[in-house]
């Protein structure tokens, strides 16, 4: 009975690619382990980005600092 977790950040994931996601993790899991689709459970964890780091820094900082940087470039 595989169980896969997908944790991903809250940025604005839609319905279709949660979807899309569900299913090719669950084709994954029955191709390579031959493991019964109807058993297979995936689970999507999104997470704020203010509870997620990279580098010493949260995600939401980061997106901060790649604005400004985005915005100093273009102006």
């Amino acid at each position: 009975m595989p169980y896969i977790l997908i944790q991903i950040t809250k940025e604005n994931v839609s319905v279709q690619q949660k979807q899309q996601l569900i299913k090719e993790a669950t084709e994954l899991v029955v191709r390579v382990l031959d493991k019964d689709p109807a058993t297979t459970f995936v689970v999507i964890d999104e997470v704020n980005t203010d509870n997620w780091g990279v580098a010493g820094e949260t995600v939401s900082m980061l997106r901060r600092k790649q604005l400004v940087h985005n915005d100093e470039a273009t102006g």
